[in-house]
């Protein structure tokens, strides 16, 4: 089931949220839990199994860390637990990127194997409930956080629909108090329903804008693409997987806060920064966090030598690629935001000088040249769109004109989308709330109304968009 989807807006989430808040307070987490688990079915009904399985394995190997200090155990079962959730993320993500790479090598020696391989079939949102439950055990065994002696808490914690399938990575150090217990407060639900429909609009209106000629130019033949579609393209897509995820993000923390959950914040505005150090601290904070707290400082962070923190960065960002997909694209885009890391680390002096304007137009190349990557289904379809994004495209094919990809309305929403990647929206709040006090009444009050008004329009047109069922790819269910 999809956040955009009417079943979700019109049933599943009216009846969640009027039960939840109208049930007592000991039975709200039992009825979340299974309103999850429910959710989570609809989509993956063959995969629940699995789900439930994680949650109540690492209930237990929590629980057996938390005794076993005192006896010098808790490693052992934290390295099970660990090695219990990689394993199976390993089995269901990976399995088939290996097996198909060795057996491209065993053909290269002359050996032959069989054509009929086990295929597996990934899981929806097993990448971010995969590191929920890592951090839960890793928190548990530093002593950070108790175990929950309370299976139900623990399976609402990794469960939890509005983050389930597709973030942000949320810590139970950050929701433990709110699971055991929360109110009701009609601000935050204001302020979730507001979210919400920001997000809404950012996925349906922005994101799904631009999809269709995204993919269309993207499944143009390599020896056919121009430069001025390769550019086109590739804007696109990072208009796209930028407002697709954010979308998704808003519109996740806005159901959390409407539930009584406060989630922390996954994107900052990443495309303003002026450097790849400054991108991945605006650009899935929760995992970059995550990869930091968990990998990068226990690997010795910024200590030690020169070579050995360059080493650390590309250990994280290697694994920070291969964790959005078993591919070498995925592979080569982290590692090719690590090698910009080293060097910006290397060059630190020069880029903390006050910020020039050449310094955001080498981010947003970087990125973007990094996207290709990403989006790319093959590597040799990467190499030859860069070469077309530098003019030195085979394009001795048919000629496509980019009216064939691109409308008014595309133009319009590709315009509004590279003015919304600036904290406009943020800078106009901040006004408001600055002159509050200073305006007079009714004028505060119409721009309360305008500001409700303008979401309330994105609101319905974002429902209008879902109703009429256009086209609505959604890029991070592949992780």
């Amino acid at each position: 089931m999809l956040f955009t989807e009417p079943a979700f807006l019109f049933l599943f989430l009216p009846l969640v949220l009027g039960l939840h808040w109208a049930l007592p307070i000991g039975a709200r987490n039992i009825f979340l839990m299974l309103a999850s688990l429910y959710f989570y079915a609809v989509g993956e009904r063959e995969y629940l199994l699995i789900l439930i399985g994680y949650c109540l394995a690492n209930y237990i190997f929590a629980i057996l860390i938390y005794q076993s200090f005192q006896k010098n155990s808790a490693k052992i079962f934290l390295f099970l637990g660990i090695a219990s959730n990689l394993g199976l993320l390993f089995v269901f993500k990976y399995a088939n990127f290996f097996n198909e790479n060795s057996n491209l090598f065993l053909d290269s020696l002359g050996i032959g194997l069989p054509d009929e391989v086990l295929k597996f079939t990934l899981p929806i949102g097993i990448s971010f409930y995969t590191f929920q439950s890592m951090s839960y055990l890793i928190d548990v065994y530093r002593k950070e956080v108790k175990a929950n002696l309370n299976p139900f808490d623990v399976t609402l914690y990794i469960s939890l629909f509005p983050q389930l399938i597709a973030g942000p990575i949320v810590r139970y150090i950050d929701i433990s108090n709110q699971i055991q217990k929360r109110k009701f407060n009609l601000n935050n639900f204001v302020y979730g329903i507001e979210r919400f429909s920001l997000g809404l609009g950012k996925k349906m209106i922005l994101a799904n804008g631009v999809a269709l000629p995204v993919d269309s130019i993207f499944s143009i033949p390599a020896n056919q693409l121009t430069f001025g579609l390769a550019w086109v393209g590739i804007i696109g897509y990072t208009l796209q997987i930028y407002f697709d995820f954010s979308g998704y993000s808003d519109m996740a923390i806005g159901l959390g806060r409407m539930l009584g959950f406060e989630f922390l914040e996954n994107f900052n505005y990443p495309y303003i920064s002026h450097s790849i150090t400054e991108f991945w601290r605006r650009w899935h904070i929760s995992l970059s966090t995550w990869f930091r707290d968990y990998l990068y400082i226990p690997l010795g962070g910024n200590r030690g030598s020169t070579q050995r923190v360059a080493f650390n960065l590309i250990v994280v960002f290697g694994l920070c690629g291969l964790w959005h997909g078993a591919s070498w694209n995925f592979l080569i885009w982290g590692l090719f935001h690590g090698l910009f890391l080293i060097i910006e680390r290397r060059n630190r002096q020069f880029w903390l000088n006050q910020h020039q304007w050449w310094q955001h137009i080498y981010l947003l190349l970087v990125v973007m040249v990094g996207w290709v990557f990403f989006r790319a289904e093959t590597l040799t379809y990467a190499v030859s769109y860069l070469q077309a994004l530098v003019g030195l495209g085979q394009g001795d094919g048919i000629a496509y004109h980019l009216s064939l990809f691109l409308d008014n309305y595309t133009y319009w929403v590709m315009t509004f989308a590279i003015i919304a990647c600036l904290p406009i929206f943020p800078w106009l709040l901040k006004i408001i709330k600055y002159y509050g006090d200073r305006l007079h009444s009714y004028l505060y009050l119409l721009i309360k109304l305008t500001k409700i008004g303008y979401i309330s329009l994105i609101l319905f047109a974002s429902i209008c968009l879902s109703a009429a069922g256009t086209y609505n790819p959604f890029i991070y269910f592949r992780f």
